[in-house]
């Protein structure tokens, strides 16, 4: 079947998704208020830096300062980015000569001083209360290379496997590219043309230079270069030889990635489509199902068994069960066909939620060693296709597989959700009968203090209920204890938790 690449466009949203073989895959959004901060360019001042934590914090100009890590800083500016240093006797922030180069081991407070000028790049987006992650080593993608100016190397794409073509292809770019400056050879380069290579090249070249005479010109902090919207970028990144066509619902979306492709991609012209139906796009692909589909808690498998997806703010949690499964011969090779399915399964997840961090996989306990070494095996293999890198441990002593994927920006809930406003984001509420004794420990605790004969409390009908009956002989109990009358009012308006006093006679 199909690959195809599907892009709603609205003033107010866009959303691409990819679908390969009639199935969701991966799910961009972006919002022009929530825009994505991931390749842009600032010029940052240092404003604290931490030697416990080998990191420091820049003012890049947005709400949060940025964090940079001692491992991604490139120091002795004047001589990388070309921009020019004013000696101003204290004030002088310039990092001494003895600096210029990198060297491994030293110090966050060797390398950069409070009040220094930085030029950064966000490689991770502000996620959750942490600010974006920075780093000096500054790459600039096209549609078959990335450019890293700080960098003297030449790579090629792990996803291109013949070792011959790799080798082709570095002699090529070692052939083309100035001294001094790295390049990345993409996996849609695999078979470009060296006319191709070289005019990516000069754009890039020619663009790194706009760049820094910007920021030799530039404010601090302020923004030096902004990165290609959701939709170019995606274009750019994901529409390969191995897509089969690029439906776009907008007719001006339409026209812009048209006109990309014929700058970058013009042998791909002809599988940009309009879509003038009449019909929502994603409606008539179906995707709109399996977008909420992701947003569930509970993932049911083909086979019965179900997965169960929970985020931390640390790591994210898989729990593997057999559910509604029994199976056909014994429970081992029930638990076994569970797991494995479950292993493609949580694979397909993580990329169409775009989950990263630590994860840690439940799966059901296993007695056999081959087993265990089967279903890691059918992970790893369902993984591949994920463009992020990912790292896959062994059952460890308890279990459990541990692994860690890439995160580069906010996964799909923390895009699509927000915490409860009834459990602030804690999954649970306090329970009705909970709540209804702690009623009753703040009316024996107060009611002494407080003249009159009756106490009104105000609750949701729902506690309300339970209080008048499956507690209405605590309720006389509480009314002999303090000597006064107890009067239960419902009030649909009030969350479950929330609860008022009204103390005295009315």
């Amino acid at each position: 079947m199909a690959t195809d690449l599907v892009i709603n466009a609205t003033s107010y949203e866009v959303r691409i998704a990819l679908i390969e073989h009639g199935e969701l895959v991966e799910f961009y959004l972006e919002r022009p208020t929530e825009k994505g901060l991931v390749g842009n360019i600032y010029y940052g001042k240092v404003v604290r830096v931490l030697p416990g934590m080998q990191a420091a914090f820049v003012d890049i100009g947005l709400d949060r300062t940025g964090f940079l890590y001692v491992d991604d800083v490139i120091v002795g500016q004047q001589k990388v980015y070309n921009l020019p240093i004013e000696s101003t006797g204290e004030d002088d922030h310039a990092p001494p000569d003895s600096l210029t180069n990198r060297i491994p081991g030293m110090n966050i407070d060797d390398l950069l001083v409070e009040g220094q000028d930085v030029l950064v790049q966000i490689c991770k987006e502000p996620i959750g209360t942490k600010g974006a992650r920075l780093t000096c080593n500054i790459t600039l993608p096209c549609r078959n290379l990335v450019f890293m100016p700080m960098t003297d190397h030449i790579g090629v794409s792990r996803k291109i496997e013949d070792e011959e073509v790799r080798q082709q292809l570095k002699v090529l770019i070692e052939e083309l590219r100035p001294a001094d400056t790295g390049f990345i050879v993409r996996t849609v380069a695999e078979n470009a043309a060296k006319e191709d290579l070289e005019a990516d090249m000069e754009f890039l070249l020619n663009l790194w230079s706009e760049i820094q005479d910007i920021a030799s010109k530039g404010k601090v902090p302020s923004l030096m270069y902004e990165d290609l919207d959701i939709i170019l970028r995606v274009v750019r990144d994901v529409f390969s030889p191995d897509v089969d066509r690029v439906v776009v619902d907008d007719r001006p979306t339409f026209e812009r990635v048209l006109n990309f492709v014929l700058n970058f991609a013009p042998r791909l012209m002809d599988k940009v489509h309009y879509f003038e139906e009449e019909t929502p796009v994603f409606d008539a692909y179906g995707i709109e199902m399996d977008i909420n589909r992701a947003l569930n808690k509970k993932i049911w498998l083909r086979c019965g068994g179900y997965i169960i997806i929970e985020t931390t703010e640390a790591l994210t949690v898989v729990d593997v069960n057999t559910g509604r499964y029994v199976g056909k011969k014994d429970l081992e090779d029930t638990i076994f066909k569970t797991n494995m399915e479950s292993a493609r399964e949580i694979a397909y997840q993580l990329r169409l939620r775009n989950i990263g961090g630590i994860i840690i996989v439940d799966f059901i306990d296993m007695e056999q060693e081959f087993h265990r070494e089967e279903v890691v095996r059918a992970l790893q293999e369902a993984v591949k296709k994920d463009k992020n890198r990912m790292n896959i441990l062994k059952v460890s002593e308890f279990g459990l597989v541990q692994m860690t994927r890439k995160r580069s920006r906010e996964d799909l809930s923390r895009m699509m959700r927000e915490p409860c406003l009834c459990c602030n984001g804690d999954g649970m509420a306090k329970s009705r009968r909970t709540i209804c004794y702690e009623i009753f420990r703040k009316i024996s605790r107060n009611a002494k203090k407080i003249s009159g004969s009756n106490v009104t409390v105000r609750m949701n009908p729902k506690v309300a209920a339970m209080m008048l009956k499956e507690e209405a002989s605590t309720i006389h109990q509480i009314e002999d204890e303090v000597h006064k009358q107890l009067t239960i009012v419902p009030d649909k308006n009030m969350n479950v938790e929330k609860y008022e006093f009204v103390w005295g006679s009315e």
